[in-house]
């Protein structure tokens, strides 16, 4: 298994937002970089474990776990001309940009904020605490993953 940090503006999608769609899953579109689009293509699998981080807010921080449940697949948004992740250059038959499916697991009992994490020397090494990363999805190792998931009490 492996585990991630999704950022997302709750103003765009929050955690709330995929606790309350039907079966409290949602496509994770949109992502317009490549690098971050490689990982869902090539690196996300089923069952893999994610930190859902509000990002462009007052608390920036990680407020929720979620879970892929499916696989990297073209993003359709890119198609769509009337959608604003809308791609002109992106064919259908040879797709540029993908999206996974992810699962609402649970909201953490509190928001663990950005400079909470950035004070911990256990995760210097975490690129969401690393200086100008500003990807939109980054791997966390599973060690990482425990340690964030310590704080939470």
């Amino acid at each position: 298994m492996n585990y991630w940090l999704m950022k997302s503006e709750p103003e765009a999608f929050s955690i709330n937002d995929l606790k309350n769609r039907p079966k409290q899953t949602e496509h994770w579109d949109g992502v317009r970089n490549y690098q971050a689009r490689n990982m869902m293509r090539d690196e996300m699998k089923l069952g893999d474990q994610v930190f859902l981080y509000h990002s462009n807010c007052d608390e920036l921080g990680i407020v929720g776990i979620m879970e892929v449940v499916k696989e990297g697949y073209p993003d359709f948004l890119a198609f769509d001309p009337d959608d604003s992740h809308f791609d002109p250059k992106s064919d259908p038959a040879k797709p540029t940009w993908m999206m996974v499916d992810v699962k609402y697991v649970r909201t953490l009992s509190r928001t663990i904020t950005l400079h909470e994490l950035k004070q911990k020397p256990e995760l210097s090494g975490l690129a969401l605490v690393r200086r100008g990363n500003r990807l939109s999805i980054m791997p966390v190792s599973k060690a990482q993953w425990d340690f964030i998931l310590s704080l939470e009490q």
